[in-house]
C-alpha cells in the first residue's frame, strides 16, 4: 500500500503529542543531561593538548547563576502561559484552548528554560566533583556560554510572543490556520484515500461501542481487513460525527450481499472515538469554533461586532480555499479501493459557519450587511454547491434581519445587500 495513508497516521500521532505541554520539556531535559556528560568525551582526545585552561571556579559561578535564575524564569513562564490559556478560553471560546496550548514558541521557550536549569544542575554537580579535565572544562565552558546566550535570545523573543498569546486576534489566526489545514487536506483527498460511495451502497451496519466524537478513521487498517475478507466498507460517520450505540459507523457489504458471520470488530476499532472534536481531520470543527467566537462577540455582554465582521472575512477566505481546484499532483489515486467514503456536504459547512452569525447578528446592521456581502462574494464562486449554499443563507439571513430590524433605513441597507440571493431565488422559480 502506498505510504500516504501511513504518513497520515504519523501526522495524527505527532499532533497528539504536540498538544501535550510536557513532551518537549521532557525531551529537552534528557538532551541537556546528555550534553552535560558529552563534554567529558573531549578529555580523551587531542584537544587536551591545545585547549586553553579554564578555571573551574568561573564555570561554577556561571552555572550557579543559571541554575538559580532558570527555575524562577521557568516558573514565571508557566504562570504567564496559564494566564494566556485562560484568556483565550474566556475571550474567544474554550474549544480554541487546544490550539493555544500547542503554540510552538511557548513550548520551545518553556523547554529551553527547563532544559537550561537541568543542564546547569547536572554540570555544576559534575564540576564540583572534578569530573572534567582541561579539555572537558573548556568544552563545558563553551556549552554553558552558548546555552546562556540561547536562553537570553529565547526569553526576549518569548516575551514578545506571550504578549500576543491568548489575545483575540492571535486565537482567531490559530483557528483559521487549523481550519485551513484541515480543509486543504480534505480537498486534496475528499474520500480519505478511499473511493466515492456507490449508489445504494449499504449492507450490514457496524455500531460504536463508545459514545463520543469520531476523531480519526484508520482507513489503512480497514482496507487490509476488507481485502482479507473480500468485502467492501462504506463509511457512515466522518470525523466530527457524534457516535452513539444506535448510529452506524459503517456498513459492510460484499457485492450487495450482507455478511452476518464476519467479525467486524476491526472496523469498529478503526474509528478513534473521543470526548471532544479535534481539528486535524475534521474541517467542519474549525468553522464551528470560528462561529462560536463570532457568536460570543455578538452577545450583549461583549457587544463586539468588529470581531464578528473579522470572523466573516475569515470564513470567506476558508470557503474560497475550499472552492479552489486542487492541483493535479495533489489528487493521488485511491489507495483503499474497498473503502467508500462520502464527501463533506458544503451545505452543512455553511450551516456550521454562518447560522450563529446570522442569528445573533440579525439586529446589528453592520454585521448583517457585511454578512450579505460575504455571501454574495461566495455566490459568485464557480463551485455550484458553494453558490447554492451562499444564496440559501443569504435569503435566510435576510429573513432573520426582517424580524428584528426596526429602523427602515437599516432594513433597506440589508435588503440591498441581499439582492443577489433574492434575484437567484426568483430566477430559479
Amino acid at each position: 500500500m502506498i505510504s500516504t495513508v501511513l504518513t497520515d497516521r504519523v501526522r495524527v500521532f505527532l499532533n497528539r503529542f504536540s498538544h501535550r505541554l510536557w513532551v518537549k520539556p521532557l525531551l529537552v531535559c534528557l538532551l541537556s543531561i546528555a550534553v552535560a556528560f558529552a563534554a567529558k568525551l573531549a578529555d580523551g582526545t587531542e584537544l587536551v593538548e591545545i585547549a586553553p585552561k579554564v578555571s573551574s571556579a568561573s564555570i561554577e559561578a556561571l552555572l550557579s547563576v543559571m541554575a538559580s535564575s532558570m527555575l524562577v524564569i521557568a516558573t514565571f513562564s508557566v504562570g504567564s502561559m496559564v494566564s494566556a490559556y485562560a484568556s483565550a478560553a474566556n475571550t474567544a471560546t474554550p474549544r480554541s484552548f487546544i490550539l493555544v496550548v500547542a503554540d510552538d514558541a511557548s513550548q520551545n521557550a518553556l523547554s529551553t528554560f527547563v532544559g537550561a536549569f537541568i543542564f546547569s544542575i547536572v554540570a555544576l554537580t559534575a564540576v564540583k566533583n572534578d569530573y572534567f579535565q582541561t579539555a572537558g572544562l573548556f568544552i563545558l565552558f563553551l556549552l554553558t556560554t552558548f546555552i546562556f546566550g540561547m536562553v537570553i535570545f529565547t526569553f526576549v523573543r518569548w516575551v514578545d510572543r506571550i504578549a500576543r498569546l491568548g489575545r483575540m486576534a492571535t486565537t482567531i489566526e490559530k483557528v483559521e490556520k487549523a481550519a485551513a489545514d484541515a480543509l486543504t487536506r480534505r480537498r486534496n483527498t475528499p474520500h480519505l484515500s478511499g473511493v466515492s460511495v456507490r449508489p445504494q451502497a449499504r449492507g450490514r451496519a457496524v455500531y460504536a461501542a463508545n459514545v463520543g466524537y469520531v476523531q480519526y478513521i484508520n482507513i489503512a487498517a480497514m482496507q487490509r481487513w476488507a481485502e482479507k475478507n473480500e468485502l467492501r466498507v462504506v463509511i457512515a460517520a466522518l470525523p466530527g460525527t457524534f457516535a452513539t450505540p444506535n448510529r452506524p459507523l459503517a456498513y459492510i457489504s460484499a457485492d450487495g450481499a450482507e455478511q452476518t458471520e464476519i467479525d467486524c470488530t476491526c472496523v469498529a476499532e478503526s474509528f478513534q472515538i473521543g470526548d471532544t472534536r479535534l481539528f486535524d481531520d475534521d474541517p467542519r470543527f474549525g468553522l464551528v469554533v470560528l462561529s462560536e467566537i463570532a457568536g460570543r462577540a455578538l452577545s450583549p455582554a461583549v457587544n463586539d461586532p468588529g470581531t464578528a465582521i473579522c470572523i466573516i472575512g475569515t470564513l470567506v477566505r476558508l470557503f474560497t480555499l475550499w472552492g479552489a481546484p486542487a492541483a493535479v499532483d495533489d489528487k493521488p489515486a485511491p489507495e483503499c479501493d474497498r473503502i467508500e467514503v462520502p464527501h463533506v456536504c458544503v451545505q452543512d459547512m455553511f450551516d456550521d459557519a454562518f447560522t450563529a452569525i446570522a442569528r445573533d447578528g440579525a439586529g446589528v446592521v453592520e454585521v448583517a450587511v457585511r454578512l450579505q456581502k460575504a455571501l454574495e462574494s461566495l455566490a459568485s464562486s464557480g463551485d455550484g454547491e458553494i453558490r447554492a449554499a451562499a444564496e440559501y443563507h443569504g435569503r435566510l439571513a435576510l429573513k432573520r434581519s426582517q424580524r428584528v430590524l426596526d429602523i427602515e433605513e437599516d432594513l433597506q441597507a440589508v435588503q440591498d445587500a441581499a439582492k443577489f440571493a433574492e434575484s437567484a431565488a426568483s430566477s430559479n422559480t
